[in-house]
């Protein structure tokens, strides 16, 4: 007989909760002392039923166990507060700076300088020149760049220039010597159809004139 899987709710019937909490907590105590054994470890194990009544394991002492167990909390509520306490100090540190970093980005835009002094202006004025040198050696290392990537487009487009004359001489040049030859000699004998006669109008109404007789 296959048996069902247990849901994990509260069990209604007073009986059956009760025979469940007499299987599984000898089970757990089983369990409890096998670990203890099996891998030399400290274990203390309290339970509570509904009735009130106390149930316990341990290892070595109850005492001694909870002894410890509450030392370890002590100690870990000091390494988490000491740690919470460096984290703070560390987030207002971080607050501070960046409001100084703010306060710099305004006075350097021109903003906020009234609570400035005269050495304090000055040295933003030097800190701006500063800053003024760095971009207009940066832009004029682009320029550079920029002019030397030009020379070299203009060298290959020099080189290639050149390439297609070389092969534009080297092609054969027959029909432009005979074009050469016609109009240096005008005496060649050309055909051209020329129409003499002039006529205006329709076909259909043209006829043939007869040459008058002189008189």
């Amino acid at each position: 007989m296959v048996r069902g899987k247990t849901q994990m709710k509260r069990i209604e019937n007073a009986s059956n909760r009760q025979v469940t909490f007499s299987k599984r907590r000898n089970g757990l105590l089983k369990k409890a002392f096998e670990l203890s054994v099996l891998c030399d470890a400290e274990v203390a194990l309290i339970i509570f039923s509904t009735r009130g009544k106390l149930y316990e394991f341990s290892s070595s002492s109850m005492n001694k166990t909870i002894d410890r167990y509450q030392k370890r909390e002590k100690d870990l509520g000091i390494i988490s507060k000491a740690v919470e306490g460096n984290m703070q100090d560390d987030a207002e540190s971080m607050a501070k700076k960046i409001e100084l970093l703010e306060d710099s980005k305004r006075k350097l835009l021109g903003y906020g300088l009234e609570p400035c002094s005269l050495s304090d202006l000055q040295l933003l004025e030097n800190q701006l020149d500063r800053s003024l040198s760095r971009i207009r050696a940066r832009k004029n290392l682009l320029f550079f760049e920029q002019i030397e990537k030009l020379k070299e487009e203009e060298k290959r487009l020099v080189e290639e220039n050149a390439k297609l004359r070389e092969e534009c001489e080297m092609k054969p040049r027959h029909w432009s010597a005979s074009l050469s030859d016609e109009l240096q000699n005008p005496s060649m004998e050309v055909e051209v159809e020329v129409e003499t006669e002039l006529f205006i109008g329709p076909p259909e109404i043209r006829s043939i004139q007869k040459p008058e007789c002189a008189n």
